[in-house]
């Protein structure tokens, strides 16, 4: 497998992975910047790829049991190797979600965080490369995914996901039985334009009600101009600082 060497929160993280097939860019730094955790608190990242958000949280937290699931093993080797790069402690299962063993069976967490596969097989108009497919389509329905997350999460822990917008009315419907205190954070490109991924953030056992939040902005300006960096300062405050998303 063919690997970059790539630099995340200005070059206070350096993350191996392959160069074709999943690439982690902004969606897991900002996925671990909205969570809102403790030195001494656990984590688990479900669908961890090579580690960008736990490690991108362990760089902005100190002292937290970090641990991820990982289904494909060259992800998980270099999210290990990535760990111990970067000098953070980070623990990835290497195993699918249909069939963790009993002993991982038993553990909670804190916080669950997950960026799953995004697409479904029967939406796309053409099939993805094969090294792209099992981390970019849907194999476990995206209900299943959350309701095995919501299983290792404490009472009274958060539940944080990024995905498509268009996909917000199965995360809701998934989380309505257990979870409370739902907010929903919109995240769009440039003002104006539509949001093409939210960010989704509950509490298990809570009964708070639902927050639609304002927009988060990535870019300033109608277009991109040249190659000229053009973050909002709230991104560029977490994409290039590691500054905390406050949901």
């Amino acid at each position: 497998m063919n690997k970059t060497h790539d630099l995340f929160l200005n070059g206070q993280l350096k993350i191996t992975q392959p160069s074709d097939g999943y690439r982690a860019a902004t969606d897991p730094v900002f996925l671990a910047a909205s969570i809102s955790a403790e030195n001494g608190q656990s984590i688990l990242d479900i669908g961890s790829g090579v580690g960008v958000a736990s490690l991108c949280l362990g760089a902005r937290i100190q002292g937290l049991s970090l641990h991820g699931i990982e289904l494909q093993q060259e992800y998980t080797f270099m999210a290990e190797a990535n760990a111990i790069e970067n000098n953070i402690n980070f623990k990835v299962l290497n195993a699918d979600l249909n069939n963790l063993p009993s002993t991982f069976r038993q553990k909670s967490f804190d916080h669950v965080m997950t960026n799953p596969p995004f697409f479904i097989p029967s939406t796309l108009s053409k099939p993805l490369r094969l090294e792209k497919s099992t981390a970019n389509i849907e194999t476990i329905p995206l209900a299943d995914w959350i309701s095995i997350s919501l299983k290792r999460l404490k009472s009274g822990g958060s539940f944080s996901i990024i995905h498509l917008t268009e996909r917000l009315p199965e995360i809701l419907s998934s989380l309505s039985i257990s979870c409370g205190s739902i907010s929903v954070l919109p995240i769009v490109a440039r003002k104006s334009r539509p949001a093409k991924r939210i960010i989704v953030q509950c509490i298990k056992g809570s009964k708070g009600p639902l927050k639609l939040l304002d927009p988060f902005i990535v870019h300033d300006g109608d277009m991109h101009n040249g190659d000229k960096s053009d973050y909002s300062k709230k991104a560029n405050d977490i994409l290039r600082l590691g500054h905390a998303l406050v949901l």
